[in-house]
């Protein structure tokens, strides 16, 4: 497999790119800043990060960091639920540039529909941040598919993307189809079900034949799908590994293989999400 993957090999969906850098649980101040650093230099160009991960200014640190210029980074964060009241989500929004040291993100996610989340409300917010230049784009996240039928319905601006947990053990074939009707792209966290795919004998197979490890395959999977992912990776070989899954093609009988893997492993579940 190639070694020589540039920032410019990365597929974009619609403007963002399909690779990124999953931060969730990196809480160590100087292993995120230097995770961040590190990916940028390797070539990665989305950073992804939330404002419950509590790693928001060593994101940003990261970023400044890397002799990456920040125009050429998609960044994204997320509202938290006890933030999603109108006058939180400004408030909140603008502490979360503070951290990261930027004028704006990329990409503002809605964490989960629950607790201060009102559809109506919280868009609302959302709307005006994006019209005072404050975000590009408005995400939503953990969204099911009548969630997102209601954002899209109620929001003036696009909804531009749903992040949600899909890999191999969690296919998500309902809300996939329900975000391709509804032009909203899809974003994978968790996309190596917390490390559970590498005990999962046909990704094992694959990996084997491709000379790849089981997480390439599932990443590749997921991008052959159309579904970007943000894998989080601490170590440098981790950030490496994933990124270079770019350089690996599965062929048909791949994915039918990956198809037809008949279960429902998800791994983030809290008590709060919709679908409980």
């Amino acid at each position: 497999m190639s070694h020589q993957q540039s920032p410019e090999s990365v597929p974009a969906a619609n403007g963002m790119p399909m690779l990124g850098l999953g931060t969730w649980e990196n809480t160590d101040p100087e292993a995120c800043r230097n995770a961040v650093a590190t990916a940028l230099e390797m070539g990665y160009r989305h950073v992804d990060t939330a404002q419950i991960y509590g790693n928001e200014a060593e994101v940003g640190d990261g970023i400044a960091r890397a002799d990456v210029d920040r125009e050429d980074i998609f960044l994204a964060t997320k509202v938290w639920i006890d933030n999603l009241a109108p006058e939180d989500v400004r408030a909140t929004t603008e502490e979360s540039l503070d951290r990261l040291g930027v004028d704006s993100v990329d990409l503002m996610y809605v964490h989960w529909p629950a607790r201060e989340y009102d559809a109506e409300e919280t868009l609302a917010a959302f709307n005006e941040l994006y019209e005072d230049g404050l975000i590009d784009r408005i995400g939503i996240s953990n969204f099911e598919p009548e969630q997102v039928a209601e954002a899209v319905e109620v929001s003036d601006a696009p909804i531009f993307a749903n992040q949600v947990e899909i890999h191999p053990l969690l296919q998500q074939d309902e809300l996939r189809e329900a975000c391709a009707d509804h032009d909203v792209e899809l974003v994978a966290y968790s996309p190596l079900a917390r490390g559970q795919v590498f005990d999962v004998p046909e990704l094992t197979e694959i990996a084997e034949k491709h000379d790849a490890s089981e997480a390439q395959v599932s990443l590749a999977w997921l991008r052959e799908k159309g579904i970007t992912t943000i894998p989080k990776a601490t170590s440098e070989a981790h950030i490496r590994d994933n990124w270079e899954s770019l350089g690996l093609t599965l062929d048909d009988e791949d994915i039918e293989a990956i198809d037809a893997i008949d279960r429902e492993d998800r791994r983030v579940d809290p008590g709060f999400a919709p679908w409980n």
